[in-house]
């Protein structure tokens, strides 16, 4: 990712682009690059090792002369593979839930109880994230660990087991 950042950073540069330009016709040095765009050799060697840097240029010897090219290889590829990413894609689902745990919690604690089915199941899912699974728990143990997340453990428990996330037999709870 970061190595495409910067190559189109590189080509974000209107010296860079005559540059480049040039070199689509022929190779060609220095001198000949400064002498046709009116600049001095200094500047063109500053951003052809720039360039030479990114893979965008090549460079040779021959004689007395660095001749410089272009990679070809970087500029026939289409703009869509130079530009996409290997990011992670993200359902529509996971998208929902992470904006409903982030409406609904704020610094790790539940603001509010949702009222609607759909959210309320979202957070009581990302609480019971905190109890581990095939262990069971007291109801001391239940409501120390919910109110880490919400001053009201007993309507938490209650929606837990009402929505089959936990269950509950006499005063033994466990995830199911």
């Amino acid at each position: 990712m970061n190595e495409k950042l910067e190559l189109l950073k590189l080509l974000a540069d209107e010296t860079r682009l005559s540059i480049l330009n040039l070199l689509l016709r022929e190779d060609s040095y220095v001198e000949k690059i400064a002498c046709e765009l009116s600049l001095t050799p200094a500047t063109i060697c500053y951003h052809l090792k720039k360039m030479e840097g990114a893979g965008i240029v090549r460079c040779s010897r021959a004689q007395f002369y660095i001749i410089y090219s272009l990679n070809r290889e970087i500029f026939d590829k289409p703009l869509y593979e130079l530009i996409k990413t290997d990011l992670p894609t993200v359902s529509d689902d996971e998208k929902y839930q992470r904006e409903v745990l982030s409406h609904f919690f704020k610094y790790g604690r539940l603001t509010q109880i949702p009222t609607q089915r759909k959210k309320r199941e979202i957070v009581l899912g990302e609480i019971a994230k905190s109890f581990d699974a095939g262990r069971t728990y007291d109801e001391k143990e239940v409501n120390d660990i919910i109110h880490r997340f919400h001053e009201d453990h007993c309507t938490i428990r209650r929606e837990m087991i009402a929505c089959g996330i936990m269950a509950r037999e006499k005063e033994t709870y466990w995830l199911v």
